[in-house]
């Protein structure tokens, strides 16, 4: 469980002391890989240059929460720090493997986690060397670094070998809005409740939904979705029965026979108590709402109702009688419209 403090809602802090890499991944002492990786791809794109252009701070917090996770990922190193073995602060240019730019945020999470990306026309081929690789993490190029292809000073480079070649720079990304289906109980509609969303580049996002949500209701994250697009959450909040939550009010809809409808009937509604009996109006058409009282949601000392929503439908295949009773109730229609 992550650690949440309104006062240090800033970022991790950055000072002259031994890091904390707990508190800076906000993490408790002792949270398991998986809860690492999840904490560190979060901080990652909180703090990623790339992403902050207005914060001056942002690649120094980025620098911390890179290092955090290396000690926190690697057992020997974790343990080495754990009993203050290891010292080298985060701002040594010698251990600082950001000391010449960043690499682009999903650049460094592949080469990071070996995720596999979709080929671009401007990625090298099978000969070339790889303009960002694994071995490309101690020494990343980007936003505030520079590779021009050309071997280490000191190096030879023989007539067989391949220099490699600069990297082209990544094509803007269009903004796109995504969406996800968040299933609730009305007891978590009727209060709130917390949902824990990983989106598809590994972000993980937090949402509480708001008290008294219905079923049909989007929520917007501003921001998070590929090129800057909103992702929204549409709730989902049924039962089995079909009764639909909204608020403190239940919404059922009701299936009835064109006979049923115009003579008017006695039906078994569900409720969120159960079934009941109600009594359905002669002539009633498509679209009638009929209302039970008290039988929605509560709050306390205050109770909702039951819209019931009429809704006809007929037989889609009827057999010779039925077909005959209709053509002989139009003719009655006819005969008296």
């Amino acid at each position: 469980m992550s650690r949440f403090d309104p006062a240090a809602d800033a970022g991790p802090a950055v000072t002259s002391a031994a890091p904390d890499h707990w508190q800076i991944l906000e993490l408790e002492p002792g949270a398991d890989p998986a809860s690492i990786k999840r904490a560190f791809r979060l901080q990652a794109r909180r703090w990623h240059p790339d992403l902050n252009g207005n914060d001056p701070v942002a690649e120094e917090r980025f620098k911390r929460v890179n290092e955090a996770y290396a000690v926190l990922s690697d057992p020997v190193r974790r343990r080495a720090w754990e009993a203050g073995e290891e010292t080298a602060a985060a701002g040594d240019t010698a251990s600082d493997p950001f000391a010449s730019g960043f690499p682009r945020f999903e650049d460094y999470l592949e080469a990071l986690f070996g995720q596999r990306r979709r080929p671009r026309q401007d990625d090298p081929s099978p000969g070339d060397t790889a303009a960002w690789s694994e071995t490309d993490a101690a020494r990343p190029s980007g936003r505030n670094g520079s590779d021009d292809g050309q071997a280490p000073s000191g190096s030879r480079q023989t007539p067989g070998d391949v220099a490699a070649r600069p990297a082209t720079p990544p094509p803007t990304q269009a903004s796109s809005n995504r969406e996800s289906l968040v299933e609730l109980t009305p007891d978590q509609a009727l209060s709130g409740s917390r949902v824990e969303l990983e989106l598809a580049d590994g972000l993980l996002v937090e949402v509480w939904t708001p008290p008294l949500a219905g079923d049909g209701w989007r929520l917007r994250l501003a921001g998070v979705a590929p090129g800057g697009g909103d992702h929204f959450l549409q709730l989902r909040v049924r039962t089995a029965e079909g009764l639909r939550i909204d608020g403190l009010r239940v919404l059922y809809q009701l299936d009835l026979t064109p006979a049923d409808a115009v003579l008017g009937c006695q039906v078994a509604v569900p409720t969120l108590e159960g079934p009941v009996r109600m009594r359905v109006p002669a002539g009633s058409s498509s679209g009638r709402l009929l209302r039970l009282r008290g039988r929605g949601q509560r709050q306390g000392e205050q109770r909702g109702d039951q819209i019931v929503e009429v809704r006809i439908v007929v037989n889609a295949d009827p057999d010779e009688a039925e077909e005959a009773l209709y053509r002989r109730l139009r003719e009655l229609e006819m005969r008296h419209g």
